[in-house]
């Protein structure tokens, strides 16, 4: 699953900042990642305290970049830098006392350019992950919301699924944006994106204001001409089987091909990506936050240090979509 990313990314230096540095996942981690010289980790905490633990991990980090909040150097410029970014929703004084706290910080190292991407969530909470990314690195111009998609892997199997995390209840423009974006993210994994839009309903089958609302943003893709097959809405089985697709949807070109998947809410999302991990087989991937001006991502506080590796790498390639 990583070898198309780790095409884009050998030999370019890309630097992701792991906020949590004492974490023994991510230790072990950014030590395998230093070793094989895929990226370049930078771990945010005290440095003694992040060496000690390494240490009685069994871990030889020397080399590693460790930078400290408390003492770094150039502190009073990012704090006014923040302040700008903040638009004077914060002060000074509370730019200092947030930048602190390596979430903050980390992500200012992002929005200064200082570093590539960002990797966080194993102890801090999602909302402590993305929050800081959405004040201070923003969306980009093209986007009005984050969002965010799953890539689903069972054997030479790839699919992906989005948004299974963070839009709620997202609208039609909502689902238009999503589309456009979990595309971009298929693209990173090798997948040349067949996108279908979810429903309850195939073309028609079926009735409300759900249905509307995913018809309609299937609709506008098209009139938009995306640089991606897209169609809908589909029920699942439509949108993955050949056969359904005969019976349910003879005339589309792109039922029973579809390889991306757009959810009308997070509540489908989530519980069909659950069911494809459980009762699949396949391995989740995610959530891989789309939609801001750099990659950053949230890992879950349950991961391992194979996830942590893998979501460090993913973040990385992101920055060369």
């Amino acid at each position: 699953m990583l070898t198309c990313m780790l095409d884009k990314i050998n030999g370019k230096n890309v630097r992701i900042v792991f906020p949590e540095g004492t974490d023994d996942r991510i230790l072990e981690a950014a030590l395998r990642l230093h070793k094989e010289e895929i990226l370049v980790p930078v771990l945010l905490g005290n440095k003694d305290e992040v060496k000690a633990k390494a240490d009685e991990l069994g871990f030889n980090i020397e080399g590693i970049e460790i930078v400290d909040p408390l003492t770094y150097e150039n502190i009073d410029d990012m704090v006014q830098k923040m302040v700008v970014l903040r638009k004077g929703k914060m002060d000074a004084d509370q730019c200092r006392e947030a930048l602190k706290k390596t979430n903050y910080f980390g992500t200012m190292l992002v929005a200064e350019g200082l570093a590539d991407g960002l990797v966080g969530g194993a102890t801090y909470s999602t909302a402590d992950t993305v929050r800081p990314a959405l004040q201070l690195v923003k969306t980009k111009p093209t986007s009005n919301i984050v969002s965010s998609a799953f890539i689903m892997a069972r054997g030479q199997e790839k699919y992906v699924m989005g948004d299974c995390a963070i839009n709620i209840m997202p609208s039609e423009d909502d689902l238009v944006e999503i589309a456009i974006e979990t595309a971009n993210t298929a693209r990173v994994f090798g997948v040349e994106p067949i996108v279908g839009m979810l429903s309850y309903s195939t073309l028609g089958s079926g009735k409300g204001e759900a249905v509307d609302k995913v018809r309609n943003a299937t609709e506008r893709l098209k009139t938009m001409k995306v640089d991606f097959a897209v169609d809908g809405e589909f029920q699942f089985d439509a949108a993955i089987s050949p056969t359904v697709a005969q019976t349910k949807a003879k005339d589309s070109d792109v039922a029973g091909k579809c390889n991306t998947f757009i959810f009308p809410n997070i509540e489908a999302g989530n519980i069909g990506y659950k069911i494809a991990q459980r009762l699949g087989g396949f391995e989740a991937c995610g959530p891989i936050l789309q939609g801001l001006n750099a990659p950053i991502n949230d890992l879950s506080r349950g991961c391992n240090a194979e996830e942590v590796y893998k979501v460090a790498i993913i973040t990385a390639a992101q920055k060369f979509i």
